[in-house]
């Protein structure tokens, strides 16, 4: 009996070890996928920055050409609009990077959780 229960703690021992390697493994994956998202990321909204800028200073000019006040209000709303639609389609692209990359950084670690369960669930 006695040399069964060194036997299982020996064993423990071993499973929570390499759950302790496990970890840090999963860990590192995760850091490695946030730092690459987050740079991912800092690229986007940089790339939108120089964009917007540009389209400020295309805008200015348009407006600045216009002839009589009709023509100003029809350049004006037609920027607005496309401002509108631009300002949309770049809240939604930058919104699925942004899950992408907490999608890719957390799927190591659910994965580990999964495991580190499944692993409870055999011992009980």
């Amino acid at each position: 009996m006695a040399t069964k229960s060194v036997e299982q703690l020996t064993s423990n021992a071993k499973t929570l070890t390499n759950l302790a390697k496990d970890n840090v493994e999963v860990l590192t994956k995760s850091s490695a996928a946030t730092i690459t998202g987050i740079g991912s990321l800092a690229k986007a909204c940089q790339d939108l920055v120089t964009r917007n800028f540009e389209t400020l200073h295309a805008s200015i000019q348009a407006l600045s050409s216009v002839k009589t006040p009709q023509e100003f209000f029809e350049v004006q709303q037609k920027l607005v609009k496309e401002g509108f639609e631009a300002a949309v389609a770049d809240s939604r692209a930058i919104t699925e990077l942004t899950t992408s990359v907490f999608t890719a950084a957390f799927e190591p670690m659910q994965k580990q959780v999964e495991a580190i369960q499944n692993i409870v669930k055999k011992a009980a």
